[in-house]
């Protein structure tokens, strides 16, 4: 496995590739991301792993300058997961002047759920995803569930803009309790971390009450917030979507054959956790 630190080495390890996978990350890596690489390898062409904390993507008051920056474990890691590049740039070299170009996705997806609460964020997503995808040039990228509407607009920017890129969802990997797989569940304190299970709990209870029926859907995801503020979390939303479009659905969707998503975000402490899960 090679490691290269700018674009031109990048270009030059990649010349003549038609089948690149590319699995891009801000690294801290966990078993989440390696499943990602796993599913990348499977594809049958190169692996590259991009490993960039995206400057872009980060609110004035949230995490960049602390987010952990662990290259060295990161590589230890990737290789035997089946990564053949990994694109470590500098800051500088990502973005050698101002980001004044951008890519902002529909408001209509974009501006809701994590939108709403961390806004900018799905531009500063879109634009580098973009530039990273012009400098791997891959065939097959690979996105975690996860970040399930993260996913949607990444889609949707591929669909939009005619790229010639599938976008393979990859699987959700939880701890044995339950709890998603995330960097941020390092910030977690040992209490925290024994109680971050009541997010995937609340999630399926939810998911099971919407189906059943009776309650109003407004009051269910009401009362699916008051129990985990009760619990000391405090919740920014947990809702039921589409998952086409992940906006409300009706009644008759609810109650019918319509796919549909139930999705939180929520701080434990000073951790802000995200989880989803389809029903």
């Amino acid at each position: 496995m090679r490691v290269l630190h700018t674009l031109a080495e990048l270009r030059q390890a990649l010349a003549g590739q038609t089948r690149t996978a590319f699995v891009p990350t801000m690294g801290n890596l966990h078993e989440g991301h390696l499943a990602l690489v796993r599913e990348a390898a499977r594809r049958g062409g190169p692996v590259v792993a991009s490993v960039f904390v995206n400057r872009l993507q980060f609110l004035p008051h949230e995490d960049f300058d602390r987010y952990p920056r662990t290259l060295a474990r990161d590589c230890e890691l990737l290789a035997p997961a089946g990564c053949d590049l990994v694109f470590a740039p500098a800051e500088d070299e990502l973005y050698p002047e101002p980001q004044a170009y951008k890519v902002q996705p529909p408001a209509a997806l974009g501006d809701l759920l994590e939108g709403e609460f961390r806004p900018g964020f799905f531009t500063g997503v879109c634009t580098v995803v973009m530039k990273l995808f012009q400098c791997v040039q891959p065939a097959v990228a690979v996105f975690g569930q996860k970040d399930y509407q993260q996913l949607k607009v990444i889609q949707g920017m591929v669909r939009q803009f005619a790229m010639p890129i599938e976008v393979v969802p990859g699987a959700t990997v939880r701890a044995d309790d339950g709890l998603a797989l995330s960097s941020r569940n390092g910030y977690l304190s040992a209490a925290e971390r024994a109680e971050a299970p009541a997010l995937i709990r609340s999630l399926r209870a939810l998911a099971a009450a919407a189906r059943e029926g009776g309650s109003d859907l407004a009051e269910l995801e009401a009362r699916a917030q008051a129990e985990l503020t009760q619990r000391g979390w405090r919740p920014d939303y947990l809702t039921l979507r589409r998952r086409r479009d992940l906006l409300a659905p009706t009644d008759a969707e609810r109650f019918g054959s319509e796919p549909l998503v139930v999705l939180a975000a929520a701080k434990l402490g000073a951790t802000r956790l995200i989880d989803n899960l389809e029903c």
